[in-house]
Formats: C-alpha cells, structure tokens, sequence
C-alpha cells in the first residue's frame, strides 16, 4: 500500500515525534519506528476512506476504523507482538494529537492490543559466552579489526551494555576505570562496573587501532576510520555462533541477557541487576528471573533421582 498522507497529518506526526525526542528523550531507532507505525496507519486511513486524512478526518476516527485497521493487519500476517508495538505507537500519538486538538480520542484508546506470548530472553551458558567472545575475534583476518570486535562483544557481556550503547562510547570515556557513565534510552543514565577483563580488551584494541582517537569520535572504528556499523557486529556474532553450533538466538544482545541470567543465578539483587541493565521498570527485569527457574528445572529433571 502506497503511503498516502496529507500536508496537515504529515506536519503533526513530525511535531509529535520532536516532543517525543525533546520531552521523552527516545532514541532514534524508537523514533524511526514510531514514524513508520503512525504513517502507514494514517496512510491506511485514507486508502479506506478514499481521501486525504487531515487533521479533522483523524479526529473523527471510529471504533469500527480501528477494527478495519486491526483486521487489515492480521491479513498481513503481522504477528501479535507486532501489531501490539504499532497500536502502542498510534495510541501515543493520539493522545498528543486529541491534547492538541481538542477532542475525545476514546475510539482510538479503548482498542485493545492482540494477546501473545512475551518471549523469554535467550541467555548462553557462560562456557558459550566465552567461546563466543573469542570465536568472534577470529572472523577477522586483520588484527585490529578482530581485537576491535573481541572489545566489543565483551563489553556487551561483562558491562550489560545494548549494542548502541556499546558502539556509543567515545574517546572522552578513555581510560576505562572501574565503572563506566552509560546514558540509556530515554536519556536514563547508569553507572556501570567494568570488569578488569573488559578494561584488558579495550586496551588491546587500542593498541592496535590505527585511527587517532579524539575525545568527540567514537571508541569504536570501522575499516575506514568511521563509528562502526551495529549491522557489522551482528555479521560476526552470527559467523561465531554458526562455527560454533549454537542457536540463532545467539545474537550480541544475547550476550546482554547472558549477563543478566549469570548475574542472576550467582545471587545477584534483581533491584541491582535492574539498575545494571538501564531498565525503566523492574518487570521488565523480571523476565531473567524465569530464565533461572527454567534452567533450575532442567537441572532439576536431570539430576533428581525420581525425576
């Protein structure tokens, strides 16, 4: 479906997603999605209505549209989780827009997003994390390169950092101490330990990065000296995890969930591992704790006697 969006919805999407950036501080790649979710709804819209949704036709939206919207994307197949992400996002951007505009968007609040099953984080062993981070050193077959995404990865495990926050890092936060400055999504900073392994690893890379390194440019180089591609990240993981046998759920934010659950299953506090990871909410962190059980049932099956 072509996306078909009048002057006035287009203007009010964009000034919804600079309130979203300025106020809520969302990351780019959220802001990316909210922008397509809410213009191919909008876009929808005026292919089911055969006109131009402007601002008042977008204020008049009924329950039966929202049907017709839901209906449309199960007929594409889109899974549960998805649909609920672009309700989500459509509901928050008429909730700026009913404010803006001054009128009632219950049509559009009361729809309620498909049920699905939360899928639990998929954590490695920690012999798998390992291998993983030195497996991953070896797709390279320049040096600097291979210590480079060594650096990385081992600091997506030892720090629980997400792969944005990771290639993020700047020459400003050199040397490496004991803990690292971390500003999250939303803005949400953390104070995270580094572990003297991750501290070892950057330093190697260091060494053998044949780009200067300025306080404004990213830690993290590609070949020709700009910030490095997330995407090459994730081409390496997936070369280690095929040599290596593992899943496909062996990705760089895998290593993340890995220090989560290995924290977790050491002892840690979940309030603590909560602050750790960055999340906003501790439910969100609660997630690992069904990973532990699990695998401690597992354990258990295998173990017990009567089992």
């Amino acid at each position: 479906m072509t996306l078909t969006i009048s002057p006035q919805a287009r203007d009010a999407l964009s000034h919804w997603l600079d309130a979203q950036s300025a106020l809520k501080g969302a990351a780019q790649n959220t802001l990316t999605a909210y922008r397509t979710d809410v213009a191919e709804f909008i876009a929808f819209l005026t292919h089911h209505h055969a006109e131009p949704q402007g601002l008042a036709p977008l204020a008049r939206i009924t329950v039966q549209d929202m049907r017709s919207w839901m209906a449309h994307l199960r007929g594409q197949e889109i899974a549960p989780r998805s649909i609920a992400r672009k309700l989500s996002a459509v509901k928050s951007f008429y909730r700026w827009l009913a404010e803006r505009e001054g009128f009632e968007p219950t049509a559009v609040l009361s729809a309620r997003a498909p049920k699905f099953q939360k899928k639990l984080p998929r954590p490695l062993s920690q012999d798998a994390a390992r291998a993983m981070i030195d497996t991953v050193e070896l797709q390279s077959t320049t040096g600097w390169q291979g210590a480079r995404d060594a650096a990385v990865v081992t600091l997506l495990y030892g720090c629980g950092l997400r792969i944005s926050e990771a290639l993020g890092l700047k020459g400003r936060d050199l040397p490496l101490g004991q803990t690292l400055r971390i500003v999250g999504k939303g803005g949400k900073e953390r104070i995270v330990p580094v572990l003297p392994v991750a501290r070892r690893a950057v330093e190697a890379y260091l060494t053998l990065c044949p780009h200067p390194m300025s306080p404004d440019e990213a830690l993290f180089r590609g070949a020709r000296g700009g910030a490095l591609n997330p995407r090459h990240i994730a081409k390496v993981t997936e070369q280690a995890r095929m040599q290596l046998g593992l899943p496909a759920t062996a990705t760089p934010h895998a290593m993340r969930h890995s220090f989560a659950t290995h924290l977790l299953s050491a002892g840690g506090d979940l309030r603590e591992i909560q602050e750790l990871l960055g999340h906003a909410s501790l439910s969100t962190t609660q997630a690992y704790t069904s990973v532990d059980q699990v695998h401690l049932m597992k354990v258990y099956e295998a173990c017990h006697p009567k089992a």
